[in-house]
């Protein structure tokens, strides 16, 4: 396959969206947060991390003290493609990340609470 068809291939795929995780295995504090881009998202937060300038500064302390090992990323909820052409994706995403945070007792955007 040619660069450019490589290229016309990954600009018509349907990004990867959902809510993601970061637990702290040694605590169990866990992030809740969603994105249009999860891979994009996850590799923010871990570069973040590593480079030691996250934003959440109760994760950040996490990290340094208990090291990159102790941490999990995953992805717990995906949105699928739909057919309908005026389907809201980010009100999708809205409303799965508020039944994530119920689930997980995590309320705020930056919150890392047990």
């Amino acid at each position: 396959m040619s660069k450019r068809a490589l290229i016309q291939q990954y600009k018509a795929a349907f990004p990867s969206m959902g809510v993601y995780l970061i637990r702290n295995l040694t605590n169990g504090r866990t992030h809740v947060d969603a994105s249009t881009n999860l891979e994009g998202a996850i590799h923010r937060h871990q570069f973040e991390l590593r480079q030691g300038s996250h934003r959440n500064k109760l994760l950040q302390h996490d990290w340094r003290t208990h090291g990159a090992e102790q941490f999990s990323f995953e992805v717990v909820d995906r949105i699928q493609q739909r057919t309908e052409p005026d389907f809201d994706y980010r009100a999708e995403l809205a409303a799965r990340l508020a039944l994530w945070r119920e689930e997980y007792g995590v309320y705020g955007e930056h919150d890392a609470r047990k």
